[in-house]
Parts: structure tokens; C-alpha cells; sequence
């Protein structure tokens, strides 16, 4: 029998709709009897007992929210009657106590990566284009095209194919809106690729380097510089146009502080410096090819699973996210822990009202601390402009169930498991300790990923509930369904479905197992993830400013 109704912790007073209720249906749990007093769709909540103005909702077992008039026991929480609460948090001194998951099945497995010279391992092996100013960023387009399409890394033939169909019928005078496109498909991606050792050749388009504050400039650099030292890039080309804020030199000068042994080739090209456009295009591109001659004779080789850095994040989140999704991953990252790996979490405005949890579970009372000094400022900052973590969810989160910051924060920490928190991260600081970190980074979807990527994660977790079309450079991201319908509905982005969580087919435990499995692969080259083969290469640089 599929259960309809899920009461997430013993403490809640609100129950959540697995299918659409019907208004007037008696709904029947643990010995209680619920009359619906309106139609609740599923992902949505209603209420256990009659609420007052100003009373605790509470969800995942913490305060979510406050009651803001007379809502009637079975009647549906919404944007009206429900606003966002949550709880004050503190360090005080507290004795954590976690229990490791069964890690049995795992131990002694490896993943075949791509080992580098300082012991960290890739699970990809790219090329790296990256401009230090928004100048140089279509001369990055015109390689880009040279480079993809002459060495078989362009993903974009089936929709060239599909524009020649199209100009073909009209010249034919063909009714185009009739115009068949059963015949066009996907070749496969690594089929026509000269060297079989490079998985990618990557550009980091951006918009900053000059302009804006002194700041962002050196926030930038740091950035860049930490995605020139990723386990995941062999090589990098740099481009330039000398006069911008963003200097090589400063760029140079925090790689070196970063990896003081960096030793990948490295080329830099300054337009002001060179010849003619021409010139500097065609001189990065041969080196570049000579570079890629060079790191195409790395190999991958097996490496213990301890040396996967994943990092956890949620994006166009639903009513199912902290449900199925958010928890599955949580237990992979459980058991990625016990295995001596590391997991990175972050998005800060999406950890609000679980802050006192994750203090609680800090070993370091420093790193606690730097936790709090981070989401005080950071939330902080936002209020000072009028926003604030409060005003984090999107329509569409609201519209399939995420009520409130709260709700929607407490579901997204589940991705972080139960394990102690080791480390607590500031932006484009790299993850030394293994186990699980707190990054700081911003909720949206690409900000974040970067910053996840910058602190060096080699594959990226994304569960959704509504589908986004995400990915990063650098990190292969594998995108986790928290339903049935999303998958059948966006399957060409999806790779893993956790909908029979919801359906009471797997368990939390036994689809955490499973995600794991296919990080296995997914990290030695056996499957690709979806948003690596369309080339979803999203990079967006933070500038410390207010995003949520």
C-alpha cells in the first residue's frame, strides 16, 4: 500500500502530502483522524491540531515558521497563514555523539582517477582556458569552437544538424512546423576525440577583472587561481589584456600561495603584448595543442575512495527535496565519510534554522565560531538592503511546497548527512580535512557550485525536485530527481531518480548506497553525467556582494 501522508519527526505538527488530498477527506495517521478542509496537493503540508496567531510550526523537528492568524487542524499551510521563524543559535559546549553507517560493502573499493603529483586525484582530466578580464572572453569563444569542433569535444552537431533540416524543407518549400526531426540524434561524445586521455578542454567566461571594487578583483583571483590548481585540471592557458585590475602577476602570485610546488603547464598570453589578435589566437592555440599532446599520456589509476572530495548541493528544490533527494545524498555523504573522504556543503542562506544543529555538531570551537561569524554577517548584509535569508525561496519553490526559508533550509541541510563537521570554509578556501565541511557560499545554483568547485570538490551532487539544467567546468555534477515525474518528465538531465523513496520502494539507506555506486563510476570515467555530456559548464564568480 503506498503511504500518502509522511510525518517527518516525532516533534512536528504538520504532516506532508505524498499525492494529492482531496478537501473533506479523512486522513488517518498514527490513531488521529484529520478532516482536509481544503485541497492539498502533494509536497504541501496541513496542519495536525488548530493553530493560534503566533504559534510554533515546527518541521525536521526545529521551528520553521509562526502561525499568522487561526489556521483550523487539517487546514493547508501557505504563504498567508504561515510566515518564516526560526530559532536563535549559539556556541555552547556540546558532546556529539555520531554513529557511523555500515561502510562494509565499500571498503577496500577504489575508483580509478587521475593522481597528481601533490596525492590528490581527479575524477576528470581537463585543459583549462581562463581570462583574467571579460575582455578577453570572445577570443576564449573563437578557440573554443577551433579547439571543441577539431578535436571532437562539441556537443552542438545535433542541433547544427537540426538548423540544416530546417533550412533544407523551406528552400524545398516544405511545411515547416510539420518538418521531421525523428532521424536526429546524439553521437556519441568521446567517439571522434584525437586525445582520449583529455576528458575536456574548458573556459572559464566570466564578467569580472576590471571595473567593480579592488575586492571583487582580488576575490576573482583567488577564485581563478584555485580552479588552475583543481585536481581536475592538467593544464591551463591564460589569457590577458594587460591593462585590466586583474593583473597575471596577482594572479600568479595566489596560485603560488596556494600550491607552492604548482607544477602543470602553465601558459599566459597578454594581448596588449602581442603581434595582433591573430597572432595571440594562434600562438595559444598551438601551445595549448602541444600541452595537450603531454597531459593526454596521464592514465587513470585506481585510488582508494578516500580521496573523493563530493560536494552537496539543491537546486530548483521542491516539496520532496528534504523528503527523498536531500537524505539519500546525506547518507551517501555518511558513508563517504566513514570511508575517510571529504563532503563539502554550503549555501549558507539555505542553512537557516539548522544553524544550531550544525554548531552542535562542530569539533573545533573556532571553526564553530567562524561558522556563526559568517551567517551573522552574511545575513546581515542581506538585511541591510532590505532582503535577507527570509526572502530565499523562488515562486517555484513555493508553489511545490517550501513554505518558508526555514523549511526550506532544514530539507537542503539533510544533504550534509549526521556525520561531525571538521572544517568550516570561507570562499575559495580548499578543503585540507577530511570529512565533512561548511563552504560559504550563496544558495544560487551556479554561484554556488563554483565555490564548491574552488575548494576543490571533483564532483558535485545536485538533487532537484522542479529539473535545472546546471553544471560546472571543471566538476563533473550529477543531477539526483527527488521524483518520478521529474524524471520522466526531464530524464536527459537526470541521472539518478530517488522517486521510490517516495513510493516506498528503496529505502533512504538502500538509495544512498546506490548514489554512491554511481559516483564510483561516474569518478572513474565509466558513466558520464548528463550535464558533463551537453557541456553544462556554468561558472559564475561571487563578489561578496548580497545573493541569496
Amino acid at each position: 500500500m503506498v503511504t500518502r501522508i509522511l510525518k517527518i519527526h516525532p516533534n512536528d505538527n504538520v504532516l506532508v502530502a505524498l499525492q494529492d488530498l482531496a478537501k473533506g477527506e479523512t486522513i488517518i495517521h498514527d490513531g488521529h483522524e484529520y478532516v482536509l478542509q481544503d485541497n492539498i496537493q502533494a509536497k504541501h503540508k496541513f496542519f495536525m491540531q488548530d493553530m493560534n496567531a503566533g504559534d510554533h510550526i515546527i518541521m525536521y523537528g526545529v521551528l520553521v515558521g509562526k502561525a499568522q492568524h487561526f489556521i483550523p487542524k487539517g487546514g493547508l499551510m501557505d504563504t498567508e497563514n504561515t510566515k518564516h521563524a526560526s530559532d536563535p543559535f549559539e556556541f555552547r559546549p556540546y558532546h556529539y555523539e555520531w554513529h557511523a553507517p555500515d561502510v562494509s560493502k565499500f571498503e577496500g573499493r577504489t575508483f580509478n582517477g587521475y593522481i597528481r603529483s601533490d596525492g590528490r586525484v581527479g575524477t576528470a582530466n581537463y585543459w583549462l582556458f581562463i581570462p583574467t578580464v571579460f575582455c578577453e572572453n570572445r577570443n576564449l569563444d573563437v578557440i573554443r569552437e577551433a579547439l571543441h569542433n577539431e578535436l571532437g569535444y562539441a556537443v552542438t552537431d545535433k542541433y547544427k544538424t537540426y538548423a540544416h533540416h530546417l533550412v533544407e524543407a523551406y528552400k524545398n518549400g516544405e511545411n515547416l512546423e510539420g518538418a521531421d526531426t525523428s532521424a536526429i540524434g546524439q553521437a556519441n561524445p568521446a567517439a571522434n576525440r584525437i586525445f582520449k586521455n583529455v576528458d575536456g578542454i574548458k573556459f572559464l567566461n566570466h564578467q569580472g577583472g576590471c571595473g567593480g571594487t579592488r575586492g571583487d578583483a582580488a576575490t576573482l583571483s583567488k577564485l581563478l587561481a584555485a580552479y588552475a590548481d583543481h585536481p581536475n585540471v592538467a593544464g591551463v592557458t591564460v589569457l590577458s589584456l594587460g591593462c585590466q585590475n586583474l593583473q597575471v602577476q596577482d594572479f600568479m602570485d595566489d596560485l603560488k600561495k596556494r600550491s607552492p610546488n604548482f607544477d602543470k603547464p602553465l601558459f599566459v598570453f597578454e594581448q596588449q603584448q602581442s603581434q595582433s589578435e591573430e597572432q595571440l589566437v594562434k600562438e595559444a592555440i598551438r601551445k595549448t595543442f602541444i600541452g595537450l599532446t603531454e597531459i593526454n599520456k596521464i592514465e587513470r589509476q585506481p585510488a582508494p575512495l578516500s580521496k573523493l572530495v563530493v560536494g552537496v548541493k539543491c537546486g530548483g528544490s521542491d516539496g520532496f527535496s528534504g523528503i527523498s533527494a536531500n537524505p539519500a545524498v546525506g547518507y551517501t555523504s555518511d558513508l563517504l565519510v566513514a570511508l575517510g573522504g571529504t563532503v563539502l556543503l554550503a549555501e549558507f542562506p539555505e542553512l537557516c534554522g539548522a544553524e544550531q544543529q550544525l554548531i552542535d555538531r562542530t569539533k573545533d570551537e573556532t571553526a564553530a565560531r567562524k561558522f556563526i561569524e559568517l551567517m551573522t554577517t552574511y545575513n546581515a548584509q542581506a538585511e541591510s538592503v532590505g532582503s535577507g535569508f527570509f526572502m530565499n525561496p523562488s515562486p517555484g519553490n513555493i508553489k511545490d511546497g517550501l513554505i518558508t526559508d526555514a523549511i526550506k533550509s532544514t530539507g537542503a541541510a539533510k544533504k550534509g548527512g549526521t556525520s561531525p563537521v571538521e572544517d568550516v570554509l570561507d570562499y575559495t578556501e580548499p578543503a585540507i580535512k577530511p570529512g565533512l565541511n561548511l563552504v560559504c557560499t550563496p544558495g544560487n545554483d551556479v554561484e554556488a557550485t563554483t565555490g564548491k568547485a574552488a575548494s576543490g570538490a571533483t564532483l558535485i551532487l545536485f538533487t532537484t525536485g522542479l529539473g535545472t539544467p546546471t553544471g560546472n567546468p571543471v566538476c563533473p555534477t550529477i543531477k539526483v530527481s527527488t521524483n518520478n515525474a521529474l524524471t520522466k518528465r526531464m530524464g536527459d538531465i537526470i541521472d539518478i531518480n530517488c522517486g521510490p523513496v517516495i513510493e516506498g520502494e528503496k529505502t533512504i539507506e538502500q538509495m544512498g548506497e546506490d548514489i554512491l555506486e554511481y559516483c564510483i563510476k561516474a569518478a572513474s570515467g565509466e558513466v558520464i553525467p548528463k550535464a558533463v555530456l551537453l557541456n553544462q559548464d556554468d561558472f559564475i564568480p561571487w563578489k561578496r556582494g548580497v545573493s541569496l
